[in-house]
């Protein structure tokens, strides 16, 4: 079986990320499919395992094996997290749905070290484009005010809404060069600032909820091991891993 077989045979969820799932689509913005995949459990039993992710078969397309995508979401990885909670879906099937159901067992005030540290390495990104350039990519800009706005109201009530909404405009402003950087440098203070107070005060958990977590993965692949055509997955095989370090 090759990598993109397993997407295109045993995904479980898939969805749309980038600015369209974030409400900030304009024209020219391209759609990022973003999916998690089910590697029938014999291919384990293998000394070559599944791939841990794959890139593809779609353009801007890339997925993760079940196991990868929790252990990520577990450490709170930003993009992990907003994958489970995008408002495109664009295939879910039971497992998927109980993978959705346990969105709450993955947030913990960990979001407050993994999305601070994301936004400080984007940040330091912006800072080098500036004394080069003399000016940031907007582009970024707008995503790191969007990732730091996130990250506060998650923080502030317990749950991660990724569209903008109403803060479309303002946001979409900074992406066309309309706001002075100094003024962007300004609210990214005030965001982190508001971010940081708001983790003293947060109704999450200290730690996600792992046990829920772990006994949701051993119970799908032991329901994938006892499938009848289970063996057949295992002669066939797995060609290599597909994919990239995308986490």
């Amino acid at each position: 079986m090759h990598p993109e077989d397993l997407v295109r045979d045993h995904t479980i969820y898939a969805c749309v990320m980038g600015s369209r799932a974030f409400g900030l689509a304009t024209d020219g913005s391209d759609t990022d499919r973003r999916g998690v995949f089910l590697a029938p459990t014999p291919l384990f039993w293998r000394f070559e395992k599944p791939p841990t992710h794959v890139e593809g078969p779609a353009e801007e397309q890339f997925s993760w094996e079940l196991e990868r995508f929790c252990e990520l979401a577990l450490r709170a990885n930003p993009n992990i997290l907003e994958c489970l909670h995008s408002p495109l879906v664009e295939h879910l099937d039971d497992t998927g749905r109980e993978l959705l159901s346990l969105r709450g067992a993955f947030l913990s005030r960990k979001v407050y070290d993994s999305f601070t540290r994301y936004a400080l390495g984007q940040r330091k990104k912006l800072d080098a484009d500036v004394r080069t350039h003399g000016a940031p990519r907007w582009k970024h800009a707008m995503h790191l005010l969007r990732l730091l706005m996130s990250a506060r109201d998650l923080l502030r009530t317990g749950d991660l809404r990724i569209d903008v909404g109403d803060r479309r405009e303002p946001l979409l402003a900074v992406k066309r060069g309309e706001v002075s950087w100094p003024e962007v440098e300004s609210w990214m203070v005030r965001l982190a600032a508001e971010t940081e107070e708001a983790g003293h005060r947060t109704p999450l958990p200290p730690e996600p909820d792992r046990r829920r977590v772990e006994d949701f993965l051993i119970r799908v692949r032991r329901a994938s091991a006892c499938q009848p055509d289970a063996h057949h997955e295992v002669v066939q095989g797995v060609v290599g891993g597909g994919g990239v370090g995308q986490h």
